[in-house]
């Protein structure tokens, strides 16, 4: 692999990618008006990060259903190694998502806190 380093000589502001940037623009600000009415916004946090952890994971082939994993946040007797795996994404999300919360940066030692919240061992990252 060879890496390009920055900045990138080609310019990535096209007509279409900057179309998409406001029709994303558009629906951010859309979730961002119903968040507000919800009580527990907490609620839609997680049901999004279940839902992008879930879909991450079957990249990986690792397949499970909501079902599964709604369940195993109440009996963590019955859980798969594949949903302990979901699982340990969806912690290692929302560490990060944290982490920047608090800071506002994503630092090397918070990518090293993610991925040993990911990985469930000490190994650390190759830099």
């Amino acid at each position: 692999m060879i890496l390009v380093k920055l900045p990138l000589t080609k310019t990535v502001e096209t007509k279409k990618v900057l179309k998409k940037t406001i029709q994303a623009n558009r629906a951010l600000a859309k979730l961002n008006g119903v968040a507000h009415i919800i009580p527990n916004q907490n609620i839609l946090i997680n049901s999004l990060v279940l839902q992008e952890t879930k879909d991450s994971s079957e990249i990986e082939n690792i397949i499970t259903t909501h079902d599964e994993l709604f369940r195993a946040g109440l009996d963590i007797a019955s859980v798969t190694n594949e949903i302990k795996e979901v699982q340990h994404y969806k912690e290692a999300l929302l560490k990060g998502y944290a982490l920047v919360q608090e800071s506002g940066l994503l630092l090397k030692r918070d990518i090293v806190s993610i991925q040993k919240e990911l990985e469930q061992n000490d190994a650390g990252v190759r830099w």
